[in-house]
């Protein structure tokens, strides 16, 4: 099946072309990058030596005509901008921001810009989500933030009250593109945290609150703190949520377990371990941890990903073998990198 990437160049672009390498069904057609038409691929990813001679081109909507399935990996506001180029027949999944919202409001306060609608959320791994995004053709792939902190906090929706959800959570550097800015490079980054978008303002709070209210039933509300690490990628998130009703923490890992039966990506770890950034490197796994602090009656939830990876381009991959009519995990199977 041929597919193709436009907006190849970025973090995330080249995390899919590496994970597509090895998929035994996609075959890459087509791979563009704007500002960097006319460069080697590996001059901008020099990991990708399987793409090795290959070269970006510059965006033409005659090259990606024999694809069946488009990528885009493309900055926000920009993906709705070439949809219109693209065959109404092709199956679409958008890594970027433009499709995720259904709220119009939400995407002038946070976004700005013409808003372009919305698309079938693509976070798989809550229930009943593969089904529908299996009969979609376009998809908008979650954010980074929004997938770590909706994977820890769903499950909580029968026994917490979502309406006042708190969260604090680190990100690598790799989360805010590739773009050259003083504040991400490694003299200004290095042994030093520093929160940003601070006081609620993030643009993944809109699509934090929107999935968990759609799944929940409650009215969410999240007071999100991002936090900028000294890590080139991973994101480690902490969520917090009071308890509606008495819970053992026998019964709370029971209810986390069986609400993601149907995922082998999301990993209830055992009792005692607690979720590392480094474990999920280059996966589509979370790995999660689940508490109760008794002296305040709160539930806690630790949540690690690859923000790469489960944070874009394997959720990405996921979305695609499923529009497809592909096994959800194809290729996607790998365990993470580690240490």
């Amino acid at each position: 099946m041929k597919i193709g990437l436009i907006g190849g160049s970025g973090y995330a672009g080249g995390e899919l072309l590496r994970l597509l390498v090895g998929h035994p069904v996609f075959e890459v057609a087509a791979i563009s990058a704007h500002s960097n038409a006319g460069e080697k691929i590996t001059s901008i990813h020099p990991q990708l030596q399987s793409y090795a001679g290959e070269k970006f081109s510059a965006f033409q909507s005659a090259d990606f005509a024999e694809c069946e399935l488009v990528f885009l990996a493309l900055p926000h506001g920009e993906s709705a901008k070439i949809i219109s180029q693209l065959s109404s027949s092709v199956k679409i999944v958008d890594l970027g921001a433009d499709f995720r919202l259904t709220s119009e409001s939400s995407w002038d306060k946070y976004y700005g810009g013409q808003y372009a609608g919305s698309w079938t959320y693509g976070l798989a791994d809550l229930p009943g989500k593969a089904a529908e995004i299996s009969s979609a053709t376009r998809v908008a792939n979650p954010g980074c933030y929004a997938t770590s902190i909706a994977l820890g906090a769903a499950p909580a929706s029968g026994f917490a009250d979502l309406t006042d959800l708190v969260v604090v959570a680190a990100s690598g550097t790799t989360g805010a593109g590739r773009a050259a800015k003083i504040n991400l490079i490694a003299s200004e980054v290095a042994g030093s945290l520093t929160s940003y978008k601070f006081g609620g303002i993030h643009q993944h709070t809109p699509e934090i609150e929107e999935t968990l209210t759609a799944i929940s039933g409650q009215h969410v509300k999240v007071s999100f703190t991002p936090v900028l690490a000294p890590m080139p990628r991973w994101i480690l998130s902490t969520i917090t949520v009071k308890l509606n009703r008495t819970i053992s923490i026998s019964e709370l890992r029971a209810s986390y377990i069986d609400f993601y039966k149907d995922s082998p990506f999301v990993i209830l770890l055992p009792e005692g371990q607690m979720p590392k950034t480094s474990a999920v490197g280059g996966s589509n796994f979370a790995h999660l941890q689940v508490a109760i602090d008794d002296h305040t009656n709160r539930l806690v939830i630790s949540v690690a990903i690859d923000n790469l990876g489960k944070g874009a381009a394997a959720q990405a991959l996921q979305n695609a073998n499923l529009i497809a009519g592909l096994d959800a995990s194809l290729g996607l199977l790998g365990n993470g990198l580690g240490a």
